[in-house]
């Protein structure tokens, strides 16, 4: 639901504003969506950020929010990042704390990396194999460290069922047998088949390293320990309010060839009220919005129409989907036919509309696979939603199919922080009411989501039928966009993403095909079965394709929109007035 986004360059139906010149660096309308605003290597100051939304978790291994990935690489190095460009070039891995990409042997089972020389940590001790080995092997520690995406052990574990660090008897504490450190520079990875994803799974925070000694399980995210240039202020995550993080001063530039680490401070301030922080944003007392989902309806009116606020404001595809997901678990919408009747039953266009319209809220929503994900197919609509309408015959037809002709009760389960997700729970309400579902809104806390939608127990003991919800990929592929969602291989306890819990074999087995298809075109072909297979078993209902209308502080130096997050990346971004 939450996860990293990889987003399409353009400004979408209002990118002519802009057409396809360059701005020359300066600010103007969408121009951080292909260039870099106001290039400066300035080093002063401090980035002033704001959220409406607190983090799941600052956990390199339990973070799973979008911003939360993006601002990890303030903190967190891994063996392999994203280059720090705007474009289609962001979305290319190169070395960071290693030293070159791996060597990969002839069967495609083996990756090798050596690590960089100089590497420490906040403290000032050494960065070593042992530690990268140490943080991945946290990911398996499902019953402390959960919430997080759990895509290694499916690649590394091989029938070893490695309990995570926590119950390891080995020792060191470095069990995992798949995973070796034959001394501090060299580790080496060994897969029990080839996998055309697997160098993006180590780019993902939950690859990065932990020092043993520093790690408190379930408790680490109150503190981690700090590879980046950044680390967090002494008692500077302050829950529901603030974060704060200061210079590292064991980090060496000259170890980092992504990160330029300009302000010489950083907050975050956490904020309940959505307009505030817009006023905030127009007023110039916050830099941006790190939830980077767009100003509210009234922000949004006065920037489009004001040509000097417009020249800070991009609207770039973010990659990400908006739906809600039906679950499979409460009835009846464990009757297909009852999920197709909220499908049919649901008016596209007031959804759009909720979310903020073409321009900032995206195009109307037809699958589950977003168009800069291969395989995806703009023309696939299979149940006619680009026609703007709600159905309501077809809807009737399969409310009687399902046993339910005069409809039925549910609840929709929606975060209460998300302006733009409780408007189209009400937009949802509202056309279901029109075929006699009877839908109730029940807001939660969405810091809680892990352990409350996305909980399967707690979803089915409270009747969440309908749960908004909103996804980006975590790596660009199919399979890192909808395995979580689809993969009944994906559902925990707690962290749950795969909101319809869907649990088809046949599914399963067309990930696992992809997975080893080391022929783009041909696992793009495997990834749109998927896609259809989704779409056939009605489990998602989807709203709108993205876009998002974010507004920049024109003090603010390399701001661009990153295509591996859908939003600008935090890291790059300086302030020209040293303040």
């Amino acid at each position: 639901m939450l996860g990293l986004t990889t987003a399409a360059c353009g400004g979408g139906s209002d990118s002519d504003d802009k057409g396809s010149s360059s701005s020359g660096g300066k600010a103007a309308y969408n121009a951080a969506i292909t260039d870099v605003v106001n290039p400066s290597t300035t080093k002063g100051g401090t980035l002033n950020l704001w959220t409406s939304q607190d983090a799941d978790s600052w956990d390199p291994a339990r973070g799973y929010y979008a911003f939360v990935w993006n601002l990890n690489r303030l903190y967190t190095r891994k063996l392999v990042e994203y280059s720090a460009v705007p474009g289609k070039a962001g979305l290319e891995l190169q070395p960071d704390l290693a030293e070159a990409l791996p060597t990969i042997s002839d069967d495609k089972l083996t990756y090798t990396f050596k690590l960089r020389s100089g590497l420490k940590w906040d403290d000032g001790a050494p960065i070593t194999s042992k530690d990268v080995k140490y943080g991945i092997e946290r990911v398996w520690a499902s019953d402390a460290i959960n919430g997080g995406p759990v895509y290694l052990p499916g690649l590394l574990d091989q029938g070893q069922n490695y309990p995570g660090p926590y119950k390891d008897t080995d020792p060191n504490k470095l069990g995992l047998k798949s995973v070796t450190t034959p001394d501090d520079s060299t580790i080496t990875f060994k897969l029990q088949k080839p996998s055309s994803d697997f160098i993006y799974l180590l780019a993902m925070p939950g690859s990065g390293p932990v020092p043993q000694k520093r790690d408190t399980g379930a408790q680490y995210g109150s503190a981690p320990a700090a590879s980046g240039p950044y680390m967090f202020k002494e008692g500077g995550i302050q829950p529901g309010k603030s974060v704060s993080w200061v210079r590292n001063p064991n980090w060496d530039q000259a170890t980092d060839p992504i990160r330029k680490a300009l302000p010489d401070a950083i907050n975050l301030t956490i904020t309940t009220n959505a307009e505030d922080l817009d006023a905030r944003l127009l007023a110039g007392t916050a830099d941006l919005d790190v939830g980077q989902t767009g100003v509210q309806a009234s922000a949004r009116t006065k920037v489009l129409t004001d040509p000097n606020m417009k020249a800070n404001a991009d609207t770039p595809t973010t990659g990400f989907l908006r739906y809600a997901g039906l679950a499979t678990s409460v009835a009846p919408l464990d009757n297909i036919e009852c999920r197709k009747a909220v499908i049919y039953a649901a008016d596209p266009t007031t959804l759009q509309t909720a979310r903020g319209g073409p321009i900032a809220g995206g195009d109307i929503g037809t699958s589950m696979l977003p168009p800069n994900i291969a395989g995806s197919d703009a023309k696939y609509d299979p149940f006619n939603r680009l026609q703007g309408k709600a159905q309501v015959d077809e809807a009737k037809k399969a409310l009687a199919a399902c046993g339910k002709p005069n409809g039925f009760d549910t609840i929709i389960a929606v975060r209460n922080n998300r302006e733009a997700e409780v408007k189209t729970s009400e937009a949802l309400q509202a056309a279901l009411k029109v075929v006699g579902i009877n839908a109730k809104i029940e807001q939660y806390d969405g810091a809680q989501q892990p352990s409350i939608t996305g909980a399967p127990d707690n979803v089915k003991r409270k009747g969440y039928g309908i749960i908004i919800g909103g996804w980006g990929a975590d790596y660009p592929t199919g399979s890192g966009y909808m395995q979580p969602l689809a993969d009944s291989r994906f559902i925990p306890d707690n962290g749950n993403y795969n909101l319809a819990e869907i649990k088809d074999p046949a599914i399963d087995k067309l990930f696992d095909d992809a997975a080893g298809e080391t022929d783009a075109t041909k696992a793009a072909e495997i990834y749109s079965q998927i896609n259809h297979k989704i779409m056939e078993g009605a489990y998602y209902l989807p709203f709108v394709v993205d876009k998002a209308l974010n507004y920049r502080n024109p003090r603010l130096t390399n701001v661009y929109i990153h295509d591996a997050f859908g939003m600008v990346d935090f890291q790059a971004v300086g302030v020209s007035d040293g303040k």
